[in-house]
């Protein structure tokens, strides 16, 4: 059924200002849009009068881990559940991201080998309701000493040729994205964010696999080394990049058109905010977030001055980070890294679009593109919290079909 929507604010996403207007959607694509007083074609359509909300893409979590188990539904103390129950959760999880205006997800890296691969066909096939999604395998542990392990997986050997072998079988069972932790973490063990887990070799050799495969690297990085072998190997994503000396942000400066960055302030700011019951110690994770916290403020305005691309995404799904509080990164990234709300809203829907690898088509509200809208009560471009609301979201379109009409329509 086509679709027009009107007496609308239009944020269109490329973080030019909103202006009162309508839109009309034939399919699954925007096929006409007006500036008021102009109006758009109402033949053969429905009309949503959005009484003056603001229509503005659907949003892009660019760091999911739709396996991760806890969600703003449902609290789980560690990050282990039963294969049955680990997919029926991420099931949920991908359903509870689309309510909340995520109508995609980059894939972080799971925990099953196969259950994101799965999910996405279902996905795919309109089988259950979920934002378009960019699977990845599984995501190697690193060495920890924490309760907070995301969970043992299957290793995958050492070498170059034994990493090669992983990603060409990532890439044989239907992963789109692979994910290599290039440094360790911190907050799970001491100091391991400064250590190196795969050897420049190893590296390299998943950069060749894996565009010989056709599929994207993702890391996670914090160490500066990590960052520079991630460039140099041809990762697409990176993560953290919190240790990143003058050589990497040069380089990936140099590679700005290739490579995607996330901060992803929201793990961050969720483990200062924790207050974890007596038998969990969080104290070592705090005082790294704080560490991390002061690196991100000032690594993040030099990376945006050289023209990184930069997206939220906050490692949701930790029992202290809930799925479902995404929203809560557009936030943070005004206060803590100087954006206004229209700027971080273009990083998670024209930037959104761009790591999904549908840039011509994804995350604007352009003749053409998909319509994949949200219609919001009120002016996210005057204040981005009212995203973290799902009330606010009066209307939820994905690929052109609501999976949350207003209440009035």
């Amino acid at each position: 059924m086509n679709t027009v929507f009107i007496n609308a604010r239009i944020f269109d996403g490329s973080g030019d200002n909103s202006f009162t207007g309508e839109l009309r959607v034939e399919g699954n694509r925007i096929v006409e849009i007006a500036h008021a007083p102009q109006q758009v074609s109402h033949a053969d359509a429905r009309v949503i009068d959005c009484q003056g909300g603001t229509l503005m893409p659907g949003m892009t979590e660019a760091h999911a881990h739709l396996t991760w188990p806890t969600s703003v539904e449902k609290f789980v103390p560690g990050m282990y559940l039963p294969p049955e129950e680990l997919a029926l959760t991420a099931a949920r999880n991908a359903r509870i991201l689309l309510d909340h205006g995520f109508t995609s997800a980059y894939s972080a890296g799971s925990l099953s080998k196969t259950l994101e691969i799965s999910l996405n066909e279902h996905l795919q096939s309109g089988g259950m309701p979920g934002p378009r999604l960019i699977p990845s395998s599984v995501e190697r542990e690193p060495p920890n000493d924490g309760e907070l392990d995301p969970g043992h997986v299957e290793e995958h050997g050492s070498g170059p040729e034994a990493i090669r072998d992983f990603v060409k079988h990532c890439a044989g069972i239907g992963a789109k994205s692979v994910k290599f932790l290039i440094s360790g973490e911190s907050a799970l063990k001491p100091g391991a964010s400064h250590e190196l887990l795969y050897s420049e070799a190893e590296l390299m050799a998943a950069g060749e696999q894996a565009r010989e495969s056709g599929v994207w690297l993702t890391g996670h990085a914090h160490a500066a080394e990590a960052v520079k072998l991630g460039v140099k190997s041809g990762f697409r994503v990176l993560y953290h990049c919190t240790y990143a000396d003058e050589e990497g942000l040069d380089l990936l400066e140099a590679h700005r058109d290739e490579i995607f960055v996330a901060p992803t302030i929201g793990i961050i700011q969720a483990t200062l905010d924790a207050n974890p019951p007596p038998h969990v110690d969080m104290r070592h994770m705090k005082e790294d977030a704080a560490i991390v916290l002061e690196h991100q403020k000032a690594l993040v305005p030099r990376l945006r001055a050289r023209g990184v691309r930069l997206l939220p995404g906050g490692d949701y799904g930790f029992p202290f980070n809930p799925n479902g509080r995404n929203a809560r990164d557009l936030a943070l990234w005004v206060e803590h890294f100087g954006y206004t709300p229209a700027e971080v809203l273009h990083a998670a829907t024209a930037l959104g679009g761009q790591i999904m690898g549908m840039g011509d088509e994804l995350g604007l509200l352009r003749q053409g593109y998909l319509a994949d809208l949200l219609l919001v009560d009120g002016d996210p471009t005057a204040d981005v919290s009212i995203l973290q609301d799902k009330q606010r979201l009066l209307a939820i379109m994905k690929d052109g079909r609501f999976h949350k009409s207003p209440e009035w329509y």
